[in-house]
Parts: C-alpha cells; structure tokens; sequence
C-alpha cells in the first residue's frame, strides 16, 4: 500500500535542497538517508533521499541526482509516497494512517448516522474526516479527540461528539454529551 509521507516546498538555497511538508508521524524512518520514494507525478520520481537536516524548525531534504536550486524548484508540490505493508500501524496506538479510515462508518455518541468517512483532509492546521453524508452532502468534522472520542477499526466505526451547528442543529442535539464528556488527549491533533 502506497502512503503519502511529505510534499516538496521550494527550493531552499543554491545547491538542490528542498523545504518539505512532513505528513508522517515517523520522519526518521519514513524521511531518512538512502530511503527511495515514489511521486506523484510519477514522472518526477522515483526519488532517492541524499540528506537530511532540520533548519530554523523545517526539515530540508536532498536527492540524489538534484544538485542546483533550479532542479529542486522543479520537484516543487511533488507528493512523496512510500511503500507500506497494509497491516503496518503507527506505533501510538492513538494514530491512524489515512488509509485505516476511509470507508468507517460515521456515527454520533447519541447513535445517529452521520456518513462514511471518503478521505482525511491535510489542511494547515489540523486534519479533517471528510464524510459523505446518505443524502450525499458532505461534512467536514475536525481530527481531534474532542470531536472524535472513539475509532474502532474491528467494528468498522468511529464515533463522534459533534459540537452544536457542526453538522447541523438537530444532529448536533441528538448526538452529542458536550456537558463533561472527556477523552484521552482532548484537544490534541491525531
């Protein structure tokens, strides 16, 4: 299974480096020296990873073969992917690969059936489960423990606590416990 771990940012310096966009949990394994990705677009890859660093709180990445600022401008919003068992899961039990949520059925702590998860939205900020809803609108519900108390991968189910006007008036009324529910981590990004 193919998982998107960074997208290239501009060019940094004169000699090939590029900024990037960590979208893993596990830079130092994923990211790492000598460590060969595949792209999208594909034809700019397959690329081998060079070096390393972090600079002024970036990671800065070097391939082999892109050795002037030109050649890394061309790699710019180039997603990197790399090649991951299926079953493989992220050492925090309280993480999830993008992959392990699509299709999950959506449903609030008051039972009520808010959709199916159809992808997990990286915007700046914080992660979003995109859900598409019977009547085949859309809902865009924040990744955070707050909102999403549960996710059982056996029951193929996650379970959220909408806050009110989230999804919209009468779901959030019927569904939610907002009055001292709590969980694990609350307010911490997945």
């Amino acid at each position: 299974m193919q998982l998107v771990v960074a997208r290239i940012g501009r060019a940094h310096g004169i000699k090939g480096e590029v900024t990037v966009e960590v979208r893993t949990d596990e830079p130092e394994s994923r990211l790492g020296p000598g460590t060969v990705l595949a792209t999208d677009p594909s034809g700019t890859g397959p690329l081998t990873i060079e070096r390393g660093r972090v600079h002024s709180g970036r990671l800065l990445l070097r391939f082999e073969g892109v050795n002037d600022r030109s050649a890394a401008e061309a790699l710019r919003n180039t997603l990197l992917i790399a090649e991951v068992d299926p079953d493989e899961r992220p050492e925090d039990p309280e993480e999830f690969y993008d992959h392990q949520l699509i299709d999950l059925d959506v449903v609030t702590l008051g039972g009520t059936a808010v959709g199916r998860v159809e992808e997990v939205a990286h915007p700046p900020g914080q992660d979003l489960l995109v859900v598409r809803r019977e009547n085949g609108s859309e809902a865009l519900i924040p990744f955070v423990a707050e909102i999403v108390p549960e996710i059982d991968l056996q029951a193929q189910r996650i379970l959220v606590d909408p806050p009110p006007g989230l999804l919209d008036e009468s779901d959030a009324e019927s569904g939610g416990t907002r009055d001292g529910a709590t969980s694990e981590g609350e307010d911490d990004a997945r």
